[in-house]
């Protein structure tokens, strides 16, 4: 089925700051009102991609909330979908019509998880557990004291509070006190007051020595012999050339060989993902997690145009374009230490060239900007390309994180 929206997410925080989930929303077209037969085609679509028929539930221990239209709350689709790890987000007023209020408590029967939407705490009170499992505050910074009396109520209950807006750290932190979960749109590009200019940490500063000797293609003993510098390092890079099974059959136990197997271009890609899950500056796991995604989803946009070699450079991009805000420096210091190539910095710097567009469009997925239709059809992707792109950049990102 033809598909006319496209998936934007947003990650959702425990009060830990790790990622428990994410809200899946479709950007659609104002002047286009959905079909039911297109709603469920979605619904369809993400489990297929993120619901293996062999493997299992893709996302690990991550939920997906899914915004929910009442059409959607009957369809077949959503017998794909695990429901331990779905929530579908509902308006609160919808619940008016009794065969609305009927379908949702079928769902919470079936262990399905409903997010209340603009609910008006006071009056749905003590019925609030048999209708849903998570519902939405309001959060603002102002009046603290009396917002913790209402969640402390609600705290006694089975059901999980979720604040939106969080727009500052220290909104955030309130939040966390509270005892609440958060949707935080932006707020993870936003550095922690407290961890920028951190610089790089010693393990980092290796890594970087080697990205720049596989760049200007050093020789593998020079290659060998900065890397047996940091043990960890060796340690990590035969457990992931074993674990991609490029040893076919053999385990490999030489640095020599690991690198030799390996190639230099894809090497290059498995250390700038090394580069920034060796950042230690106290950053919130989803600003990781963020650049991992981001520089997947790049690249997977990439592939069919621009072919492997130059996708793997859209990862590296990608992921570097959140390395200042990793390692807390500016992007013009981050792009002083480690030579790149002019694509990657054009792309870089004006999201311009031949990979600056296949970045901005990953970032206009996260960002739930209005640009992704646009930056889409310039690049002829459609929305079943790009949303097949998103869901596999997540569930990809989940195993390599791990």
């Amino acid at each position: 089925m033809h598909q006319t929206h496209y998936l934007v997410r947003e990650p959702l925080l425990d009060p830990q700051q790790r990622v428990v989930g994410y809200e899946i929303t479709w950007q659609q077209d104002p002047a286009h009102k959905p079909s039911l037969e297109e709603l469920e085609g979605l619904v369809g679509f993400v489990a297929g991609q993120v619901n293996d028929p062999d493997k299992g539930w893709l996302l690990k221990e991550k939920t997906l909330f899914l915004q929910a239209v009442p059409g959607m709350l009957s369809t077949d689709a959503l017998y794909d979908m695990p429901p331990e790890h779905t929530v579908l987000s509902i308006k609160t007023s919808e619940l008016a019509n009794p065969d609305t209020l009927a379908a949702v408590q079928a769902l919470r029967a079936g262990e399905v998880g409903i997010l209340l939407r603009e609910a008006d705490l006071a009056r749905v009170g003590s019925r609030l557990g048999t209708i849903c499992s998570y519902v939405e505050v309001r959060f603002t910074g102002a009046d603290v004291a009396s917002q913790a009396r209402t969640y402390a109520a609600l705290r006694t209950t089975n059901v999980r509070m979720v604040g939106r807006p969080v727009t500052t750290w220290a909104d955030f932190d309130a939040c966390a006190l509270l005892g609440l979960d958060a949707f935080v749109g932006k707020l993870h590009l936003t550095p922690r007051p407290g961890t920028e200019g951190q610089g790089l940490n010693p393990s980092q500063t290796i890594i970087l020595q080697l990205m720049q000797m596989v760049n200007a293609n050093a020789d593998v003993a020079q290659i060998e012999s900065v890397l047996k510098r940091d043990a960890a390092l060796s340690y990590k890079l035969l457990r992931y050339i074993n674990s991609a099974g490029f040893g076919a059959g053999r385990e490999v136990q030489s640095l020599k060989q690991a690198i030799q197997l390996l190639g230099y271009q894809p090497m290059y890609r498995w250390l700038t993902l090394l580069l920034a899950t060796a950042s230690t500056s106290g950053f919130s796991p989803v600003l990781l997690e963020t650049a991992v995604v981001r520089g997947r989803l790049a690249e997977l946009l990439g592939q069919k145009a621009l072919g492997k070699a130059d996708a793997e450079n859209i990862f590296v991009a990608g992921m570097f374009s959140l390395l200042d805000r990793l390692l807390g420096l500016p992007m013009s210091e981050v792009l002083e230490t480690i030579q790149l190539s002019e694509e990657v910095v054009h792309a870089l710097l004006t999201r311009g060239g031949k990979y600056g567009p296949y970045l901005a469009l990953a970032e206009a997925c996260e960002l739930n900007s209005n640009l992704v239709s646009s930056l889409a059809s310039s690049l002829g992707l459609s929305p079943e390309e790009v949303n097949k792109a998103h869901l596999s950049a997540l569930a990809w990102t989940q195993n390599v994180t791990a």
